[in-house]
């Protein structure tokens, strides 16, 4: 089975894009809008706990996730060619 790479980066980045928005309002719902630095906003620069950092982290997410998801989808799709040549010749 081989993955589709491009649709697994779109949905990683789909995934990880909404995660990083849904988990900022969370915060801000819960906490209240923080202007003190953040591990995530270390990473991402701009990212905030605010209504304008969640777009931030938003447009960041589906840049990290489409490119995390498209590397891991291409190396699994690289290592199991690898593993199933081995496995017919038997």
């Amino acid at each position: 089975m081989k993955f589709n790479i491009k649709a697994f980066a779109l949905a990683t980045a789909l995934i990880w894009g909404l995660a990083i928005f849904i988990g900022t309002w969370w915060i801000i719902i819960l906490d209240g809008i923080s202007i003190e630095p953040t591990a995530l906003g270390q990473i991402y620069r701009g990212y905030s706990i605010s209504p304008s950092g969640s777009i931030i982290g938003l447009v960041w997410g589906l840049v990290d996730g489409f490119i995390g998801g498209a590397i891991f989808a291409w190396l699994y799709n690289f290592l199991s060619q690898r593993f199933d040549v081995g496995k017919s010749e038997n």
